[in-house]
């Protein structure tokens, strides 16, 4: 049964309680640094650059006070798939563009495989672009309480209402979807649970057979979709229920203030990701 437990490995979407200075930061502040830095790992294709990154991730995670395994576990059940993903970048994109001043190494080839520096580079900073995101996005979501979230994305958004966009749904529909992802998790791991107690043939081929147990996985979309509509429908019914009719004259229970921590800790982030956008082609590998 520990094959179907795949609540374990979903971080994003559940809030961790805590009093770390990342859990006290102001929900705009980490929105803003989260897509800050966003930028500045798409900007960077080097190795330092992503080094120095991934080596802010790692900082943050400790300042967070969450365990690493368990921020990094979400990624455990696709590693067949980034395997293949990386095999395939080796092999295929040996050409692949990358902005680098250090000269293009051939490894090997053979035929249509092609094994160079770049493609040895692509597949590094693809690895490492991937863990960044989960860390970042399961970092905003553990240490941030969805109701705040929503907070933080609406009053981002609200200054583009003049323009006819509506902030707090687009909000609401953002953190309701953050939410589903743990809810469904669950739901996946109690029904292979019951199909398996019923002799369902479900992840008996191994870790090794992916294609088996994606196959055996296939026949799980239809109950799981079902039940993700009928909570969406429960959702609906509720609030309407409860007379909700958008935005429009709402108040909140409380407010988001910024304090002078949280200010200097967004000028910090913001200095350092447009520093490594600005520099992204000056680094020598």
């Amino acid at each position: 049964m520990q094959d179907f437990a795949f609540l374990r490995h979903v971080a994003i979407g559940q809030y961790l309680p805590g009093e770390s200075l990342i859990h006290r930061l102001d929900a705009r502040v980490k929105l803003t640094l989260v897509m800050a830095l966003t930028i500045a790992l798409v900007a960077n294709t080097s190795y330092i650059a992503n080094g120095v990154l991934f080596v802010i991730c790692l900082g943050l995670i400790g300042a967070a006070g969450l365990p690493l395994r368990y921020v990094v576990g979400v990624l455990r059940p696709a590693l067949p798939v980034l395997a293949f993903l990386a095999l395939f970048q080796l092999l295929f994109l040996g050409d692949a563009s990358v902005v680098t001043t250090a000269p293009r190494l051939v490894f090997w080839q053979w035929g249509p495989f092609n094994v160079t520096s770049s493609g040895v580079q692509l597949v590094v900073i693809s690895l490492l672009r991937l863990i960044d995101l989960t860390v970042l996005a399961t970092l905003l979501t553990n240490t941030t309480p969805m109701a705040y979230l929503a907070h933080g994305i609406e009053d981002m958004l609200k200054p583009f209402s003049r323009l006819g966009l509506p902030a707090h749904e687009i909000s609401l529909v953002g953190v309701i979807t953050l939410r589903f992802v743990p809810l469904l998790a669950e739901q996946l791991e109690t029904i292979m649970k019951a199909q398996a107690s019923r002799g369902a043939n479900l992840g008996a081929g191994g870790r090794l057979c992916f294609v088996q147990n994606t196959r055996a996985v296939l026949v799980l979309i239809v109950p799981l979709f079902l039940d993700a509509f009928r909570r969406a429908e429960d959702l609906i019914v509720a609030m309407e229920a409860r007379c909700y009719a958008g935005g429009k004259g709402r108040t909140r229970l409380t407010d988001l203030r910024m304090t002078p921590a949280d200010a200097v800790i967004l000028a910090a982030g913001l200095l350092c990701s447009a520093g490594l956008v600005a520099l992204a082609r000056r680094f020598p590998f």
